[in-house]
């Protein structure tokens, strides 16, 4: 609230001197070589495209489980998106999803990306998918592990993704796990991949973080790891609840570290009696993908069945680093005893 206040009473509250802040702070967490600090996820995504060169009917491989302003991106920049399923132990799509939907994809569509979304904190593959060599664009948004964040960039440029480079994107919404109350940043982690970005350094202002949101955003990174434990401990509480349930949490690749961004239970039961039963002990959940592009029926349900059904019976509880341990407690309790 102080760095918000701050930069709120000063001359200048559009895109200057906390903008040029927050990219020096930035870059002290994440080692990126070069980025963009800009007003949404949505032109970073068509910035990213467009440093690619893709071109009208250009097919890009997506989940199903993204967000569903992807689709409105690929639409707006007529381009093809090609989605693909996903497991139910894993909410990331994997280097055979994405072969199997390039066998699938309509003829005369040439696959010219894939974006990579880091789905409720999950980190996929990488390496499997740059193999494909395709172009990786990782939105990281909700994963940012600011200690593990540069390894997972770093290995996909290490896998070789293509000549033209790789490029990550990095939310600042309400919902991601940094937050500037809207924003996101735009990097790219060498210096090769780094003068395709820095040709949209002129964009106009208005494509640019206001500095007020630079304030918030500034704060969160220099909170974060004190955050991030605190979920941490939040996280193994509802682990060990969840024992004594029935139904199936989602399990990182190879034992790698969770940014716990959230905590979901894949239902055996309906969600309606869960949301029902939760309200009854006045705690909210969530549906997780609401917002995705299955979740709002953006794809048909046949095209990608799990993401379908998963979009119906996952549920989020409540987990952020305000949470005070007595309310952590009773969250943990309500999964004990879910119906």
């Amino acid at each position: 609230m102080d760095a918000v206040l701050t930069a709120m009473v000063e001359d200048k509250i559009g895109p200057c001197e906390r903008s040029r802040l927050l990219l020096q702070t930035a870059k002290e967490h994440l080692r990126f070589d070069f980025a963009l600090a800009l007003r949404s996820p949505a032109t970073a995504l068509q910035l990213a495209l467009k440093a690619l060169g893709l071109a009208d009917g250009d097919g890009v491989v997506i989940s199903a489980l993204s967000p569903r302003y992807y689709a409105q991106v690929l639409a707006d920049m007529r381009l093809v998106p090609l989605y693909c399923d996903v497991s139910y132990s894993f909410p990331c799509i994997s280097s055979e999803s994405i072969e199997k939907a390039l066998m699938a994809k309509p003829a005369g569509i040439q696959p010219r990306c894939i974006v990579l979304h880091h789905t409720l904190g999950f980190a996929p593959d990488t390496a499997s998918i740059a193999a494909l060599g395709l172009p990786l664009i990782e939105d990281i948004s909700q994963s940012c592990n600011l200690a593990a964040t540069t390894e997972i960039v770093q290995g996909a440029n290490s896998a070789g993704t293509s000549s033209e480079g790789t490029f990550a994107i990095l939310g600042l919404e309400e919902r991601d796990m940094l937050t500037s109350g809207g924003g996101a940043l735009l990097f790219s982690m060498n210096k090769k991949d780094s003068s395709m970005l820095r040709g949209f350094s002129g964009i106009p202002p208005e494509y640019c973080m206001p500095d007020i949101n630079a304030a918030l955003a500034t704060a969160q990174f220099k909170e974060a790891a004190r955050n991030m434990a605190r979920r941490q401990e939040i996280a193994q509480v509802y682990t060990q609840a969840s024992l004594s349930t029935k139904h199936k949490r989602f399990v990182p690749l190879d034992d790698r570290e969770y940014s716990n961004y959230t905590f979901a239970l894949v239902l055996e039961t309906g969600m309606k009696d869960v949301v029902a039963y939760a309200r009854k002990k006045e705690i909210i959940v969530e549906n997780a993908f609401e917002q995705s592009l299955a979740g709002t029926s953006v794809i048909d349900s046949v095209l990608c069945p799990v993401s379908y059904s998963l979009s119906l019976r996952t549920v989020l509880f409540p987990l952020y680093p305000r949470l005070r341990s007595q309310e952590a407690q009773r969250v943990s309790k309500l999964i004990m005893t879910l119906p």
